[in-house]
């Protein structure tokens, strides 16, 4: 499916709710709304618009020909080529837990069925699980169970969520947790189908799962990382 790919958009908070409008106007539904803080020296504030300001962090998914329209329109309407107006960017996405969700998250985009992953030989991926809050834990064990290591839980807010009733017939809560895996490309499989199981759409959870090629790691404890495998 090399032609999705997950977007991540950083800008000040004071602009989220201009780039979440200009988001959907273009196509994008849902986005995920994650809350930070920008630490970057000037030098670097200069050259990519990051500054020690609150910053929120938007996510979504978009193939190759909304990205076009969305990068424009964010050059044309908000300046994000001026320092200071917020970045955007696009990463491949590896696969996704189930063809109702591919659709949930793509929403009415077009997308074509490729190879699961444009970065085929890559030895990790980064399993990307976003579920109703207080469903963490659960997820996790059962992501252990299937050979899972460590996990990280980021809380966000979905908007745009109204389409879970279109395309997953039933209505999703705005609070959510986002939970991060990075895991060898074999398990990943694995994972992705217990945890699309036991706490998918037809649980409390409604964990949506998708992964993300992952082309190196540092301090990832499995076998192949400790003995010098890149």
């Amino acid at each position: 499916m090399s032609e999705i790919c997950y977007l991540i958009s950083i800008c000040d908070r004071s602009k989220m709710r201009e780039f979440i409008d200009l988001f959907r106007s273009d196509g994008l539904s849902p986005v995920f709304v994650s809350l930070g803080y920008g630490t970057a020296g000037n030098e670097i504030s200069d050259k990519l618009g990051l500054t020690d300001t609150e910053k929120a962090v938007l996510t979504s998914f978009a193939n190759r020909e909304t990205w076009i329209k969305i990068k424009n329109d964010l050059h044309s309407a908000m300046r994000i080529h001026n320092p200071g107006s917020g970045i955007a960017f696009l990463v491949p996405v590896g696969s996704v837990a189930g063809k109702q969700q591919l659709k949930f998250l793509l929403s009415n985009q077009e997308f074509v069925l490729e190879e699961e992953s444009s970065m085929k030989d890559t030895r990790y991926e980064l399993i990307m699980i976003i579920a109703n809050v207080g469903y963490s834990d659960q997820i996790m064990n059962v992501a252990r169970r299937e050979g899972a290591g460590g996990g990280t839980i980021i809380h966000a807010r979905g908007t745009g969520l109204e389409g879970g009733e279109k395309f997953l017939g039933f209505t999703l809560a705005s609070e959510k947790e986002i939970i991060m895996i990075v895991t060898r490309t074999e398990g990943r499989n694995a994972i992705m189908s217990a945890v699309n199981r036991e706490c998918g759409k037809n649980t409390d959870a409604t964990a949506i799962c998708f992964s993300l090629p992952v082309s190196s790691t540092a301090g990832v404890s499995f076998a192949e990382a400790e003995s010098g495998v890149q």
